[in-house]
């Protein structure tokens, strides 16, 4: 549901200013902008939370039903919802209360928070700033529960003296750790560097990425 979410908010877009150059009104954009963040921080914190899943999986499977009851699984998703929301929030008002000049030519795909920073005619410092504190909290710190979970998983499968029993555990991480690898790979350079040093043309290629190919 979340990856048909996150696709749809973009791909349609995406799709229909690959044609030619189109007109977005603001109402429009500032809707897109702010989903397109919402489903992308939903993703970064359910990937940590499915590492965690494996992990207990693996490396406590006798207490798997008991870690992750229902209702744990519950409020792990509300929680991954919730704060999303209310951080994509936080830096939607904040992107979009910045003073435009015009000419306000998007040189991107869809309406996305860099690419609208570089329209600005202000410093945006603070708003970079304040991006970057959301992306390690939301973006990081699940970063590191999938190392920190992938590590200890490593430990246990190392242990395993069965070579079919390796392989086994190895391959039901092994589609996660692929989209973990890109999805958190290229969001990571794109959210959490100064937008001065960022490149257009590298932006766009960067974004279909974490917003087509990974979901």
């Amino acid at each position: 549901f979340l990856d048909i979410c996150y696709t749809s908010t973009n791909v349609p877009q995406m799709l229909s200013n690959m044609m030619g150059k189109k007109t977005i009104p603001f109402s429009s954009c500032a809707t897109q902008m702010y989903f397109s963040l919402s489903f992308g921080m939903i993703e970064c914190v359910l990937l940590g939370v499915m590492a965690y899943d494996r992990y207990v999986a693996i490396c406590h499977p006798l207490h798997y039903t008991i870690i992750m009851n229902q209702s744990i699984c519950v409020q792990l998703a509300a929680i991954s919802w919730s704060s999303s929301f209310l951080s994509s929030m936080v830096i939607n008002v904040l992107t979009l209360s910045l003073p435009y000049c015009g000419p306000n030519v998007l040189n991107h795909f869809f309406c996305e928070v860099p690419s609208i920073l570089r329209l600005a005619c202000t410093d945006t410092s603070f708003t970079e700033l304040v991006i970057f504190i959301f992306s390690i909290i939301i973006v990081f710190i699940p970063f590191l529960l999938i190392v920190v979970s992938y590590a200890r998983i490593l430990l246990s499968v190392l242990r395993i003296r069965s070579a079919s029993g390796r392989h086994k555990a190895l391959s039901t991480c092994a589609s996660h750790l692929t989209v973990v690898v890109l999805f958190y790979g290229t969001a990571i350079f794109m959210y959490m560097r100064p937008q001065s040093k960022s490149s257009r043309a590298g932006g766009k290629i960067i974004a279909v990425f974490y917003t087509v190919i990974t979901p």
